[in-house]
């Protein structure tokens, strides 16, 4: 009972078996199929001396088990970091503008949004993005500039505003 086979025949004469066993611990089916797929990959990884075993279905119980109590100290952990560090800051939906703007963007070819969005969000130099790009600084150029038209075209009522430097945060 050492060979490969052997193992497929133990996975698929207990693997029902196991995922009940797993989500009654663990209460989540998801979790389960992690927590059962981790314990066969170690009982692959073991095979020839768990195939020797007088009981390797309560083996790989015990692991399942171990690993969902391991699971759950380490978001008893997490949980009791989060409790300290208090509810995230409330989040305001996007304003219309915004939303506008994401989806006239969505309407630009890729590679005018990817310079956009490297020249204008991570105020990088067109010579900065041609690198990492991989393009010549004319082609950035060009994108910048044929990006920068069609949202003008896509967006002729969006407001132009000027930040005074007291509106920066």
């Amino acid at each position: 009972m050492r060979d490969g086979q052997s193992f497929d025949d133990f996975y698929r004469s207990t693997t029902r078996r196991m995922m009940r066993y797993g989500y009654a611990v663990v209460g989540d089916y998801t979790e389960a199929q992690d927590l059962v797929q981790e314990a066969y990959a170690r009982a692959w990884r073991q095979w020839g001396r768990l195939s020797a075993h007088p009981a390797p279905e309560a083996w790989l119980r015990l692991v399942v088990s171990r690993l969902a109590t391991d699971r759950w100290r380490r978001l008893r952990g997490l949980r009791g970091a989060l409790r300290l560090a208090g509810p995230p800051p409330s989040v305001s939906p996007p304003n219309e503008d915004s939303v506008l703007l994401v989806q006239a963007l969505r309407q630009l070819p890729a590679t005018h949004r990817r310079a956009l969005a490297l020249h204008y969000l991570f105020d990088l130099p067109v010579e900065e993005i041609a690198e990492e790009i991989g393009v010549p600084v004319g082609t950035v150029k060009s994108w910048l500039s044929r990006g920068r038209a069609r949202l003008a075209a896509l967006l002729p009522d969006l407001a132009v505003v000027e930040l005074e430097a007291t509106d920066v945060a």
